[in-house]
Parts: C-alpha cells; sequence; structure tokens
C-alpha cells in the first residue's frame, strides 16, 4: 500500500443512545466527542440511531403489517380513476 493516503485507523466507540449500548471497535471514522471507555482510556465517540440494540428486527419488538388492509386501501383509493 501507498504511504500517506489511507485515512488513519483507530479504536472508536460506536454508541446507540436510545438503548444505552456502545461498543469499542476500530474504524477510519472519527468524531470530536469523546468518552471514558470502561478500560479506563479516552475514545472518540460516534453517536447512532439504531443498532442492534434498539432494531425492531433484533429485539424482537417487529409489528406485523397488515397487509390485506394496505391492499384494499389501495385499490379504494384508485377505483375511482379506472375507466
Amino acid at each position: 500500500m501507498k504511504p500517506g493516503i489511507h485515512p488513519a485507523y483507530g479504536p472508536v466507540v460506536y454508541r446507540d443512545r436510545s438503548a444505552g449500548f456502545a461498543f469499542l471497535t476500530r474504524s477510519t471514522a472519527t468524531s470530536q466527542k469523546t468518552i471514558d471507555w470502561e478500560d479506563g482510556n479516552t475514545y472518540p465517540v460516534i453517536d447512532v440511531e439504531i443498532s442492534a440494540a434498539s432494531h425492531p428486527f433484533w429485539t424482537g419488538r417487529n409489528r406485523l403489517m397488515d397487509t390485506a388492509g394496505r391492499v384494499e386501501k389501495f385499490r379504494a383509493k384508485y377505483a375511482r380513476h379506472q375507466k
């Protein structure tokens, strides 16, 4: 690899504030905000809106869609346009 053309790759904490979940990993992403981690070191923190800890599919809190009701609503809406 050519030296000097790649972004810095270092430890970063990703935090899902809605679920109170955070994990330490390595990434090229960085942030001006920092957090004191469990190991006593300070790392840049990146806040995300959704993660596996808060996503409905992974937590089992997903809701079932009423597809029959949606189809009937679509047909009723566009039935008046058909001639």
